[in-house]
């Protein structure tokens, strides 16, 4: 399995929990210095491919390699080369910001000189220096998850896993994680991302795979992605449920199949070729028949046009039931003393 160009390969992945197959022949490879997004719906294995990858589960079948080491034959060596947030901050709120590295730092067995030096560092790389004496408890959503991306990286891993990081976060605390997860890959960091917000794996993902049943049902980047869906369609939305039918007819007429029509958005669209002349064509027609518009124009496909397409399903929180469990856990997972090899965590 040897390739240099990637960080995480992984060929044939099965697991079982009873009657349940959580992955079935699962394939993912992700290259080096990038955002991989992993998206799936509820249930669909992306929880416990990571939890595989990162060493918490033992897989049945298959082969895996993170950061060119066996999952299954040296996971003390995959330990040392990554980090894992899951969707809960595993911080403590009482510490400080401070405190909390130094203590992660501890745990890592840096010593307490090394520990508070990388604990400084990490308060430099995540812009949190002038709430480092605060407690975490009073820190915002996206400031406590900053804090939680810092533990991940006490030692500077090659492969940071991100399980669906900013799950119940604000607009705005989302964006600076989005920022912290950027300058991460642009200093070299590889980051394999789970997450239920596709706009989230559009905006950081340089490709995606798709799982579904525990199977990889597609691998691309976001564009491709939404090529393989369909090209630019056109949209209509109309003042009056009455003037639906002129906008399904003036669409009709350069529409590449039959427009679809929704009612109680008073929306018609339908995909187009000739992008410009269409739109042109459809405006100038519903100005003629008096129609009043509402909004009118080109859309490309979306991640969630893709996802509902590949697997009939939208985004739901993953397997969400067993990840708080394995939060703690899997913040030490980077280190070789942090984990017994034949600990098995239910997905």
């Amino acid at each position: 399995m040897n390739g240099n160009a990637y960080a995480v390969r992984a060929e044939g992945l099965d697991k079982r929990y009873g009657e349940k197959k959580a992955l079935d022949a699962f394939d993912l490879r992700v290259e080096r210095g990038t955002v991989h997004g992993l998206l799936g719906p509820n249930g669909a294995g992306k929880t416990t491919a990571v939890r595989i990858l990162s060493t918490l589960v033992r897989l049945d079948a298959g082969r895996a390699e993170v950061a060119g080491a066996d999952v299954v034959r040296r996971p003390d060596l995959v330990r040392r080369s990554i980090g894992l947030t899951g969707q809960y901050a595993a911080v403590d709120e009482v510490l400080t910001g401070r405190q909390n590295l130094e203590m992660f730092g501890r745990l890592f067995h840096l010593g307490r000189k090394r520990a508070a030096l990388r604990a400084q560092e990490l308060l430099d790389q995540f812009d949190l220096v002038d709430a480092a004496g605060k407690g975490a408890g009073q820190y915002s959503g996206g400031m406590r998850r900053r804090l939680d991306l810092a533990a991940s990286m006490i030692l500077a891993p090659a492969v940071l896993f991100l399980d669906e990081p900013t799950t119940g976060l604000d607009p705005r605390s989302r964006l600076e994680v989005w920022d912290t997860v950027r300058k991460l890959v642009a200093d070299g960091t590889t980051v394999l991302l789970t997450t239920q917000y596709l706009e989230e794996a559009d905006k950081l993902a340089s490709r995606v795979t798709v799982i579904d049943q525990g199977r990889a049902i597609a691998d691309d980047t976001p564009d491709g992605l939404k090529n393989k869906v369909g090209g630019s369609y056109l949209e209509v939305v109309v003042r009056e449920t009455a003037d639906l039918p002129a906008a399904v007819a003036a669409v009709a007429r350069v529409a590449e199949g039959v427009p679809e029509a929704i009612d109680l958005e008073r929306r018609v669209q339908a995909a187009v070729t000739d992008r410009v002349g269409a739109l042109t064509d459809v405006a100038r027609t519903l100005q003629d028949q008096g129609v009043a518009v509402e909004d009118i124009g080109l859309r490309r496909p979306s991640l969630d046009d893709v996802f509902l397409r590949l697997t009939g399903h939208r985004t739901e929180s993953d397997e969400a039931a067993g990840k708080a469990a394995g939060t703690a856990a899997g913040k030490a997972a980077g280190t070789a003393a942090g984990i017994d090899e034949k600990t098995e965590v239910a997905a």
